[in-house]
This record gives structure tokens, sequence and C-alpha cells, in this order.
């Protein structure tokens, strides 16, 4: 009997598929269809969301509330032109109100808009403001949080975060132009931190110095200089981080947050002492939140959405809740998981079993039948001197890694970069071309 067309063909096309896969980035994908020998089945990863502007879901609260000017209108002048106090904050008005929610709206045309506090009029009295930011969601840091401020940044700041949702916060890090004289701390940069600190919560005076209000307007907590301290410079090397995610306690941790709340201590003083004769110059204005971030779903779920007005992971792997921190019905809650990205690159998805079924029916991490081969002698053959273990795993030479040992380990400055990592990802998918051009001449 001759043999279906498109039953000859779904061999070739899963192994295109597969391929295709590899060349994604890491954690993308959740599942995808493989061939194995009793038929076309799925493979499960652990996965994670893609990062997104997390500024768009924040909920903004300000405290005291009366510290936002306008009510009643308020003239106000710059550090730069202290006696032309022409500037007027109106709440009544539109065009001269800067009320809480322009930190995080979207600025057309060039024009700047901002949120900005009522001058130190009662000094000495400390002119203090919290400004709390909550998601009612896990999430997890994964680029620089950046806090842009107009007419000067402050000479003493807080940020703290909440790992439940505000119950109870902590010092993320700390900012002023003199740690000592502000916190008792010893001034430090995360430059200056190491595997074995990365965590520490430091005092930086890197942002809180006069250099004139609109040269440097910027606040930054420094994630990327964090995670290059493990995957290089470039975040060449990312699998070193993965890793360090998993076997360094509190890592994972520090970069996850609920809420996040910044303690505004002392406004930005011109680089010189409070001058009493003139108040109206000294505020908090702030015209961007940037906060680089995905959800924190256990490393079972490959997309997050919003629903009802809160942010939900799309879970899979027979999980479910906010974080996919709970078992489907019908599965034991005994053997939930989180995700893990060990081994590198596709991670162990920690798949839940049904309570009617054996613990051998669903691998962890692999397939949900019998595992489909990683390698070969034919097709999948493990490159750059690799050695395929009993079908399962390619042993790679010392300067390789990868399910396939096609990726070169890049360390240091002088290591890979983006760029080979994109020709290697080509590389890889040319080879699966030609793979599938083999398989249909073999037909």
């Amino acid at each position: 009997m001759p043999m279906d067309p498109s039953s000859a063909m779904l061999p070739q096309a899963l192994l295109l598929l597969q391929c295709i896969i590899l060349t994604l980035g890491q954690y993308d994908i959740c599942k995808s269809l493989v061939s194995t020998d009793d038929g076309p089945t799925w493979e499960y990863y652990a996965c994670q969301p893609k990062p997104m502007s997390m500024k768009e879901y924040m909920q903004i609260r300000v405290e005291p509330p009366d510290i936002t000017c306008g009510n009643p209108p308020e003239r106000f002048c710059t550090l730069e032109n202290p006696y032309l106090c022409s500037d007027e904050c109106d709440a009544s008005t539109k065009e001269l109100a800067h009320p809480p929610e322009l930190m995080q709206d979207r600025e057309r045309n060039g024009l700047i808009t901002y949120w900005q506090t009522v001058t130190w009029s009662r000094y000495p009295e400390p002119l203090l403001v919290n400004i709390s930011l909550s998601w009612n969601k896990s999430l997890e840091l994964t680029d620089d949080i950046q806090i842009t401020f107009e007419y000067g940044r402050p000479t003493i700041m807080v940020l703290d975060k909440s790992l439940n949702y505000g119950r109870t916060w902590q010092p993320y890090q700390y900012y002023a132009d003199d740690c000592m004289d502000a916190f008792g701390m010893l001034p430090k940069r995360v430059q200056d931190l190491s595997a074995t600190n990365v965590t520490r919560v430091i005092c930086t005076e890197q942002y809180s110095r006069w250099v004139g209000s609109k040269n440097e307007k910027n606040v930054r907590f420094e994630v990327r200089d964090r995670f290059a301290i493990f995957a290089g410079t470039k975040l060449q090397n990312m699998d070193n981080l993965y890793t360090r995610m998993e076997s360094m306690k509190g890592l994972r941790d520090f970069f996850t947050f609920t809420n996040l709340r910044l303690r505004l201590q002392r406004p930005a003083l011109g680089g010189t002492y409070v001058q009493r004769d003139n108040l109206l110059k000294y505020f908090y204005a702030i015209s961007n939140i940037d906060i680089p971030a995905r959800c924190k779903c256990n490393l079972h779920a490959g997309q997050c959405s919003l629903r009802d007005g809160t942010l939900q992971c799309d879970c899979e792997h027979n999980t479910t809740g906010q974080d996919c921190s709970a078992c489907e019905r019908g599965f034991k809650a005994k053997s939930w998981k989180p995700g893990s990205y060990l081994p590198t690159p596709n991670g162990s998805p920690n798949i839940l079993r049904s309570s009617e079924s054996r613990p051998e029916a669903t691998r962890v991490g692999s397939i949900d039948r019998d595992a489909a081969n990683v390698c070969d002698d034919e097709l999948l053959l493990c490159q750059n001197g690799g050695s395929c273990i009993q079908n399962q795993k390619c042993v790679c030479p010392p300067n390789f890694r990868g399910v396939l040992c096609e990726q070169p380990r890049c360390q240091g400055e002088k290591g890979c970069d983006g760029a080979s990592a994109c020709y290697l990802s080509t590389l890889t998918l040319l080879l699966c071309l030609l793979a599938n051009s083999l398989l249909k001449a073999s037909a």
C-alpha cells in the first residue's frame, strides 16, 4: 500500500520545527512537537515570558496625599534661575497640573510631562515623599530600573522592594551625595561587587551629586551590571547566569519583587547648602519611571497577559494560578515544583503528574511518552568534537556547549558576542534544513 504523502512529510516537518526552536532565544517556548518511534508527541521545556515595560501596568500611590503641587496653586523656580519664579503649578488647569500619573504616561511630540511636589517652603521640616508602585503580581527584573527627574536628582533617596504585596519592605539600594553622612555607609558602585556579594545592598553616590539638572536626569538601579558579573560585559554567557540563578541561594529572589517604593528624603540643592531666602527652587519632579521586567511564572509559562485588570501567567505544564504556583485539578499537589533553568539551554519543566498516572508516565523535563533522541550518529550529530552518550546527551569539549555542542563558551571581554551567537543560530537552521533535505531524499 503506498504511503500517505502527509504521513511521510510529518517527520520532516517535526525535525524542521525542532531545529527552528534551537534558533530561538532560551526559555522562549514551553513545548514542541517531536517525532518518536511511536509517533509525534510533545516535548516540554522550562519557559518564561518575554520582558516588557511594567510602567504601563503599575499602580502609583504618593504619600502624603497633599504633597503633589497645585492645590492651592503655587509658584516655583529652578536651580539654574533661582530668582526667576514665573512658573506655576495649578491642579485646576490641565496645562499647569502635574499629577502622579504623568510619571507613567507616554510622552508625545517631544513634550515632557512630569509629576511635581510642593516646594520646600516648610524648611527645616524635611520634605519627605513616598512613591509606592504596585502590580499585584510577582515580577522579575530583566534590565535597569530608571527614574528620570526634572529639575535635579534628589540628594538623598532610598529604593525599597516588597515580596509580599507591600506588607513588609526591605531596602534595595541607597542613594546620597554623601553616603556616610546620610546613612552611615561607605559609598560603593555596582562595579565594585563580585559574584560573592552581588546581592549586597549598597549606597551609591553616583546618581546624587549635582551636575546640573539638564546634564544628567536619570537615577538607576543597575541590573545589567549585576548580570554581567556572571554573563560577561555584553551578557554573552547567559548560560552561566542561569546556572547561578539555580545554584546560588538568594540570587533569583534578589531580582524578584511585587512592589517597589521610592523614598525621597532630600531634594536637589544645586551643589550647595539650603538657601533659606529662596525655598521655591527646592522640590521633586519625576517625568518617567521605567521598569523592564517579566512576570514571574516559576518557569511554567511562556506568556503573561492582562486579565480583569491584573497580570496573569498563561500557565503550562499542568499548572495554574497567577504565578503558576498551583496544580490543575486532577494533578498531584505534592508533586508541584518550579521549573529549572538546568540543564541549559532548555531547562527542566518539572511537569505535574496526573493523580491517576504512574510516576514514570511523564518524564520530568522530557517527553510525555518515551524520550526522543537528543543526538545520534546520523542526523543529530554532536558538533565540534562532541560525543553522543546513549542518544540522550552530547558531551562537549571544554570550549563548546549547547544541545549539540554548537555554541562556543564565551568568557571575558574577548569572548564571542551577539553577532557570533546570531551566526550560530543561522548555521544551526541551515544544518537542519540540510538534514531535512536528506530525509526527503531518503524517503
